[in-house]
């Protein structure tokens, strides 16, 4: 079980803290290119876009890749 979390790059990370990273990175308008979600073009916060990916798999989804592939580039192999 250890062996699996560890392979695993979003164990122990929150959905807020994957939103505020990739905010923080790319900003709302890069995200919003980046993935196309209204929550991330109009009037975005934290809070409303938390509630809807919480409420969409497929968004959570697309989420969840680009911070994965934002942190495999910011770290080296």
């Amino acid at each position: 079980m250890t062996e699996h979390n560890n392979d695993n790059p979003l164990h122990g990370v929150t959905l807020e803290q994957i939103l505020n990273a990739l905010v923080a990175h790319y900003e709302w308008a890069g995200l919003a290119e980046r993935i196309d979600i209204r929550c991330f073009k109009s009037d975005p916060s934290i809070k409303s876009s938390l509630t809807f990916l919480r409420k969409t798999p497929w968004a959570r989804e697309k989420v969840e890749r680009l911070y994965v592939k934002l942190m495999r580039t910011k770290r080296p192999l």
